[in-house]
């Protein structure tokens, strides 16, 4: 009796997380309609990158530099994730210049198998193939930076998290913006500007501090499950903002996507030693 009693509190004590990770991964939904619009007025895919993640980099990496020594090599970790990040969310914007953001995402969200298995191959034009497979390595990527997050982060606090990806993401995206001209880099209107600002405060920084300050309260299961959110969002996007047209093929595996996120087996325990609340194993 005391174990279910203590298991419904826990249950309780995750509702609140869950929530706030649900509200960052909507968030991170939404980035496609910044993604595309700045890119279809021309600028890089690349800088498109960069100003994701380059204001929380300058506004979060003098809190790096008064870090003691020791948790260093915790840093590191999150600065190479955010570089493995960066570099994968160039595949991701640059298949958006031509590839509808419903394939994209569904991309995003599952494994190329089955999204062979359930798109039609008439959705895409065989000259897009190779902008689909680029875009591959956003989600390789960005399951590598979860697991970084769920198991090597969970010992400096949620800001210096966000702080090293960030870090990481611009420093591996810089390179590339010192060697393009200004006119495929900065943006060129008042409208541009907003975009990003829209982009890089809406889609990274405040959704990055609740990611990264309850994902960890709640593991690695229940986060993917909070994360199903974020296919339906990008599909809202595409049809509502962008004018995309989605078909039935996508609808229905954004559908069996969402539903197997969903159906993930997921159990949480106390871990003593982290207090942080874990997934059960997969079987």
């Amino acid at each position: 009796m005391t174990g279910i009693t203590h298991s419904a509190a826990l249950e309780r004590g995750t509702l609140l997380p869950t929530c706030l990770v649900i509200v960052a991964c909507f968030c991170f939904g939404t980035i496609p309609y910044f993604a595309k619009s700045l890119t279809d007025s021309g600028m890089a895919p690349y800088a498109v990158a960069f100003y994701r993640y380059g204001l929380s980099a300058l506004v979060l990496f003098p809190l790096l530099l008064r870090l003691p020594a020791i948790q260093m090599k915790t840093v590191i970790w999150g600065i190479i994730s955010g570089v493995s990040v960066g570099l994968g969310w160039i595949g991701f914007v640059s298949a958006l210049k031509t590839v509808p953001v419903s394939t994209v995402g569904v991309l995003y969200m599952t494994y190329p198998v089955f999204t062979l298995l359930v798109g039609s191959p008439a959705a895409v034009e065989p000259r897009h193939l190779p902008a689909m497979l680029v875009s591959l390595c956003a989600p390789i990527s960005f399951g590598f930076a979860i697991n970084v997050l769920i198991h090597k982060l969970t010992s400096i606090k949620p800001i210096v998290r966000v702080a090293s990806f960030s870090v990481g993401a611009s420093i591996s995206l810089l390179p590339l913006l010192i060697l393009s001209t200004a006119e495929t880099v900065l943006p060129q209107t008042a409208a541009e500007w907003q975009l990003v600002v829209g982009l890089a405060l809406g889609t990274a920084l405040l959704p990055q501090l609740l990611y990264t300050s309850f994902a960890p309260m709640i593991g690695a299961a229940r986060s993917a499950v909070a994360g199903s959110v974020e296919l339906p969002t990008m599909f809202f996007i595409a049809w509502y903002t962008l004018g995309e047209v989605i078909g039935v093929a996508q609808w229905l595996a954004c559908l069996l996507i969402t539903l197997a996120i969903l159906l993930t087996p997921a159990r949480v325990t106390r871990n003593l030693s982290t207090q942080m609340v874990l997934p059960r194993k997969a079987q």
